[in-house]
């Protein structure tokens, strides 16, 4: 977490809008139908907009997303090695390969 959105975070209206908000999602990723882990913001926080309630808490700019596809928003690629991937706890799991013929 960054030091300029610790407070936000850690906030009963964050807490709350991240939860219901989830919750209004059945605990879906929004794009690939798995677990969600995390309420992303669509447009990211910076010191120059964490005070905005209408990006830090506004539904418009939230989405469920699962940690592997938080990642590769973030970073490009997933968290994981081939062959692995979070099940729907936040484990670490190996998939199966599929055998080629």
């Amino acid at each position: 977490m960054r030091e300029f959105a610790r407070d936000l975070y850690q906030s009963k209206a964050w807490k709350a809008v991240r939860d219901a908000y989830m919750a209004s999602k059945h605990g879906l990723c929004e794009r690939c139908h798995n677990a969600a882990q995390i309420v992303h913001h669509r447009k990211h926080l910076t010191p120059n907009n964490i005070k905005d309630i209408n990006i830090t808490l506004n539904w418009n700019n939230l989405e469920c997303l699962c940690r592997e596809c938080h990642a590769q928003e973030h970073e490009g690629v997933s968290p994981c090695e081939d062959g692995l991937r979070f099940d729907e706890s936040g484990n670490v799991v190996r998939i199966a390969q599929k055998r080629r013929a």
